[in-house]
């Protein structure tokens, strides 16, 4: 019995046995993964789309295009429009997504769209590169107030000008500060653009003739009591208690000639308007001829040179060496020193100075447009002011 078992064993072993191989029955040959994806392009309100969209509608129609039909079940949780709802709609066989904010979106306002990797394509590929689209919301032009004729919106902003230098004028000297943060510092030329305001202000009907008058007076009283005139001139800045030069560098200690001027420019408009016969009145105008005439145009010639010198010291001389000349804000100085009834400069010192011995003369054209004086491609329009009739003397 145990002889018959061992020779079947045998003949199954070497007869069957054999043709049972491992690869007679293989696993199945695992699936290739659909690849991943990205973004082809995207365009906003039909424009191409950049990183950052400005100028938006807020009602924007935003399209993603990508090169493979999108997952929409994957879309809510991959595409974020922040703080903003929005709706979507596919095109082109769901490869191009529309999104649109389920209502109107905030003007001016900055809006990120984040497309994260958790987008998946129908094949089961993801987004290979999150991407985040900055979108910026135009501005609302719809009139938000009453329309105001030419006049009105001329007469706004005199008032809210002349309200500075009102309301935050210094509470000693009435002059100007340099700035709101400025406590003591004062500034001449600022004071002098004050002054202008304060005769439109009487002249607009925002404060009394007598107010007006009274704060002028105020200002020409601490100038002339108060502050250091060097040669005439003031400093460019000044403390608003004191009256004394406040340095505005180092070497800048002294007489500022252009502050000067425009501080004058302003005394003279006050001194024009001002021109009642009543005792207030002739007073002003006798403080700021006083002031006027003594400015010694002539000694900022720096020896006699034919051009003019914006600062001196009293310490440093003439240290800063800074010539007067255009093209800038500075022309003023030569339309009253050329003026003084007291120590006028010759016309030598403005054609050599200011004019440049013909240099200034331009005669060129930028932007289609003829610029007869100035510099190259014009000059600043910064503080570009011209003080008629300052020439005309009055009592």
């Amino acid at each position: 019995m145990v002889i018959r078992f061992t020779i079947a064993v045998f003949f199954y072993s070497v007869f069957f046995l054999p043709g049972c191989k491992k690869n007679d029955n293989p696993d199945p040959t695992p699936p290739t993964p659909a690849p991943n994806f990205l973004i082809t392009n995207w365009d906003v309100d039909g424009v191409a789309g950049k990183d950052d969209n400005k100028g938006i509608s807020i009602n924007p129609y935003i399209r993603l295009h990508f090169p493979v039909a999108i997952d929409r079940s994957s879309v809510a949780g991959s595409v974020i429009l922040n703080t903003a709802d929005y709706t979507v709609s596919f095109q082109n066989g769901d490869s191009v997504l529309i999104l649109q904010p389920a209502s109107p979106l905030a003007y001016l306002t900055r809006y990120t769209l984040s497309v994260a990797t958790t987008l998946k394509s129908k094949a089961g590929g993801k987004l290979f590169n999150a991407v985040d689209i900055k979108l910026l919301t135009q501005y609302d032009s719809a009139d938000k107030f009453p329309a105001l004729t030419d006049n009105e919106l001329l007469e706004k902003v005199q008032l809210q000008t002349f309200k500075y230098f009102w309301d935050f004028g210094h509470p000693v000297s009435g002059m100007a500060r340099e700035r709101n943060s400025s406590a003591e510092t004062v500034t001449t030329g600022g004071t002098g653009f004050g002054i202008m305001a304060i005769v439109a202000a009487v002249h607009r009907g925002f404060i009394t003739r007598a107010e007006g008058r009274d704060r002028v007076l105020k200002i020409t009283n601490f100038l002339i009591n108060n502050c250091t005139r060097y040669h005439g001139a003031f400093a460019h800045w000044i403390y608003g208690s004191s009256g004394q030069t406040q340095p505005f560098s180092a070497n800048d200690n002294g007489a500022d000639l252009v502050e000067t001027s425009l501080l004058l420019e302003g005394l003279l408009i006050a001194r024009q308007y001002f021109d009642a016969a009543d005792a207030a009145e002739t007073e002003l105008r006798t403080k700021i001829n006083s002031i006027w005439d003594g400015v010694e145009w002539n000694w900022f010639r720096q020896s006699g040179q034919n051009v003019l010198y914006w600062h001196w010291s009293p310490d440093k001389g003439w240290t800063m060496n800074h010539q007067i000349k255009g093209w800038n804000e500075a022309l003023i100085v030569y339309v009253l020193a050329s003026s003084s009834k007291t120590d006028s400069i010759p016309k030598i010192v403005y054609d050599n100075g200011w004019a440049s011995n013909g240099g200034m003369i331009n005669n060129a054209t930028y932007y289609g447009y003829q610029l007869p004086l100035g510099s190259a491609n014009g000059g600043p329009l910064f503080l570009s002011i011209i003080l008629f009739s300052v020439s005309t003397p009055m009592a």
